[in-house]
């Protein structure tokens, strides 16, 4: 039986060339990067020209202003915890919204904790954020403001441009987590106007373990660990070369490939929200209808329990998600969908699509033949469904 993988959001396979770019540097250049002699010099140049490459990739003024960290989670904490400590004499407001990532949300109330007040802002009902709370959120005590650029579980891609031009009206830091959008829509962090962006390697074809933070040149940022001076004292710790040079390589390839590959997943996407939505009743997609991620469709499937519809394709070969990878443990609902208004009940039977390289209109075609069958077995199974066939409320 052929395997689909289509859980792409959680994560991508490590690309061939991105390994063979790796390999030295888990062999051979072995090196210390902070150490002077030859070996040391060898890895210290590898980071540096992984550094210039994620720069180039999303427009930074200055090789300088990239941090490598350990992957997305650390960069959104530390930028968040980074920017709110070194700042906290000019002001202990901080806004967020309702839709991001866990990374976010947690750092921000850990802050709280520590005296910070946080603003969390209501997304509509595609998940999207209204610039005009933004800009009446603002208070003369706010220090940052941490908007994702594109949804991780309902794709939807969130007004960052506008946001960063209020933002920099009233000289308050804004930080984009930005580690969806990386690689599959356009990221200018001078066109996004963003103090501060997150992203990861993993997501496009680069190993696990590995992310990178766009700090503007000339902010302050309070590291969250202590010890050696690497990354310029902002991120101590020997760093992870073949990790970083893996995530140089993969972001050069992901930029190098996205125009044909977003218009590629954008026709697949289509076809197949499309087809879920005319051949199975009772389904919404989750999200914004256009401004969304080229290679994520996510449904609400009514009188269908996500987890039972997960096991049941992956039974059929076909790997996908409920939503975030980050919170597949819980049993709680999305706190996304919830936050779009989408009924408890409803938010349960959750399904994200995200796809990627690999996926061929084949796959989507068999994956629409599948599915509505699999709904239909386990509505049979659901009374409020039965009831709702049978004409009743």
């Amino acid at each position: 039986m052929e395997r689909i993988y289509l859980d792409h959001g959680a994560t991508t396979p490590l690309s061939r060339e991105v390994l063979e770019e790796m390999l030295p540097y888990l062999t051979e250049k072995f090196g210390n990067p902070s150490s002077i002699h030859a070996f040391g010099r060898e890895a210290r140049k590898a980071i540096e020209d992984a550094r210039e490459k994620v720069a180039k990739a999303i427009n930074a003024s200055d090789p300088g202003e990239i941090v490598f960290t350990g992957g997305g989670t650390e960069a959104d904490n530390l930028a968040i915890k980074g920017i709110a400590r070194a700042y906290k004499h000019k002001g202990n407001h901080i806004i967020t919204s309702a839709v991001e990532h866990h990374a976010v949300l947690d750092a921000c109330l850990a802050l709280q904790k520590e005296g910070f007040e946080v603003t969390v802002l209501p997304v509509d009902k595609y998940g999207m954020v209204s610039v005009e709370d933004v800009k009446k959120a603002i208070t003369d005590k706010t220090i940052l403001i941490t908007i994702m650029h594109a949804n991780n579980e309902v794709g939807t891609i969130q007004p960052i441009a506008e946001i960063g031009e209020i933002a920099r009206e009233k000289g308050v830091y804004f930080h984009t987590d930005a580690v969806q959008t990386v690689g599959k829509i356009p990221v200018d962090v001078k066109e996004l106007k963003v103090d501060l962006l997150s992203l990861s390697a993993h997501k496009i074809y680069g190993p696990k373990g590995v992310g990178a933070l766009y700090v503007r040149k000339g902010l302050k940022l309070e590291p969250l660990a202590n010890g050696g001076g690497q990354e310029r004292k902002r991120r101590p710790g020997t760093e992870n070369v073949a990790g970083i040079v893996g995530l140089g390589k993969a972001i050069e390839l992901a930029v190098a490939e996205m125009p044909e590959e977003s218009a590629r997943l954008t026709k697949l996407r289509d076809k197949l929200i499309k087809g879920v939505l005319e051949r199975i009743p009772y389904v919404r997609l989750n999200g914004h209808p256009t401004k969304r991620l080229p290679h994520n469709a996510n449904f609400s499937v009514e009188f269908v329990e996500g987890e039972s519809m997960l096991l049941m394709l992956d039974m059929k070969g076909i790997a996908a998600s409920s939503g975030s990878a980050c919170t597949s443990g819980s049993l709680d609902p999305s706190h996304v969908l919830l936050a779009m208004g989408i009924p408890h009940e409803v938010a349960h039977g959750s399904l994200r699509l995200t796809l990627g390289k690999a996926n061929t209109e084949e796959q989507i075609d068999y994956v629409l033949e599948v599915l509505p069958g699999i709904v239909e077995r386990l509505r049979e199974m659901s009374p409020l469904y039965n009831q709702k066939a049978l004409g009743g409320e």
